[in-house]
């Protein structure tokens, strides 16, 4: 039995643009939100409800459609990363990744060695696969987030670091870092957003932004060309 391919790395492989669907935490919900034309799902678990309870219900309706289930974690914390991903998320948001060493930290809790360190657990995402810590890198998405101002500053050396498949620019931390409580849409503020995006772009990496479709928020990324 092969590994359940993850939709969004999939697109982003390809040169798509990958679609992620945030707004809810509840399977039934998700079995309705998944048959609209989207990639993933955005499981909220700094700012909502989502906890580990809840992860296998949500991540299991997902996979029932064949959308990449992605949590949003609380920190960039070793154990709740690959604790999340043992709980069968398909995709990891980390927060407030600032520098260079906090995005090497996020890498390695989040995929298994000898690229990583997560702990060496068969996620529900493996159960009756063939070699999955062999498979499970590949099909594990991880997002970083660029909320900071402090990482604009230090974006091309967090760039560097490999096996993170997104640099998301979050718009409203970022404002509010730069002294802009509210104002995410501030010239001053889309500036900054419009040079980091164009920095990920040029340097080969993957862009996520924030978008409005229909007043849904979704997260969209996009890849250079290569």
């Amino acid at each position: 039995m092969k590994i359940r391919p993850n939709r969004v790395k999939d697109k982003l492989n390809a040169g798509q643009v990958a679609t992620i669907l945030s707004g809810t935490n509840d399977p039934d919900l998700i079995d309705q939100l998944c048959t609209i034309d989207v990639d993933g799902i955005w499981l909220e678990g700094e700012h909502g409800a989502v906890d580990y309870a809840d992860l296998g219900n949500l991540t299991r309706a997902c996979d029932l459609w064949g959308k990449t289930s992605v949590v949003r974690v609380m920190d960039n914390d070793y154990a709740t990363i690959y604790r999340t991903l043992d709980r069968g998320a398909q995709g990891i948001v980390v927060p407030h990744v600032n520098t260079r060493a906090e995005a090497e930290a996020a890498v390695e809790a989040a995929k298994f060695a000898p690229v990583g360190k997560r702990g060496m657990f068969t996620s529900r995402q493996g159960f009756g696969v063939d070699e999955y810590l062999k498979t499970a890198n590949d099909q594990s998405l991880l997002i970083v987030l660029i909320e900071d101002i402090a990482a604009v500053r230090n974006l091309d050396e967090i760039l560097k670091v490999d096996h993170i498949d997104v640099f998301f620019v979050a718009p409203n931390d970022l404002a509010t870092s730069m002294g802009q409580i509210g104002k995410m849409g501030s010239p001053e503020v889309q500036e900054i957003i419009d040079r980091a995006l164009m920095r990920i772009v040029e340097s080969g990496r993957t862009a996520g932004m924030l978008v409005n479709l229909d007043n849904v928020s979704a997260t969209r990324a996009w890849a250079s060309a290569r």
